[in-house]
C-alpha cells in the first residue's frame, strides 16, 4: 500500500497533535488544583511496572535449552540493570543493553 506525501504528513500532523494534547491535559487539568495521591501513585508506580512488561514480553521466547540459547539476553539484562542501578538513567540503560546484546549475537554467540 503506498501512501502519497500529502497523507503521510496528515498521518504525522495528527500524531504530533495527539501526542501533545496527552502532555499537555494533565497540567491544564491540575493548573490550579493539588494533585490526587491516586494520580502521584500511578507517576511512581507506573515507570517500573511499564519497564518490568517490557523486560518479561523480551524475554519470554528465550530458551534455556544450551547456554548459547540464553547467556546473551542474560549478560545484556545483567549489565543494563547494572549500568541502571548505578548512574540511574534509563535511557542510557537501555542503549548500552541493547548494544551489549546486540554485539554478543552478532560477534560472540555467532
Amino acid at each position: 500500500m503506498n501512501i502519497d506525501v500529502g497523507r503521510s504528513l496528515l498521518i504525522i500532523a495528527v500524531c504530533a497533535v495527539c501526542t501533545f494534547a496527552e502532555r499537555a491535559l494533565p497540567f491544564a487539568v491540575f493548573r490550579d488544583k493539588e494533585v490526587p495521591s491516586a494520580i502521584r501513585y500511578l507517576g511512581k508506580a507506573l515507570p517500573m511496572a511499564v519497564m518490568t512488561t517490557l523486560v518479561v514480553y523480551c524475554l519470554r521466547n528465550v530458551s534455556f535449552l544450551s547456554v548459547g540459547d540464553y547467556l546473551p539476553e542474560v549478560i545484556s539484562l545483567a549489565f543494563a540493570s547494572g549500568l541502571y542501578l548505578w548512574r540511574k538513567n534509563s535511557f542510557l540503560s537501555i542503549l548500552v543493553g541493547t548494544a551489549c546484546y546486540m554485539i554478543l549475537i552478532q560477534k560472540v554467540f555467532i
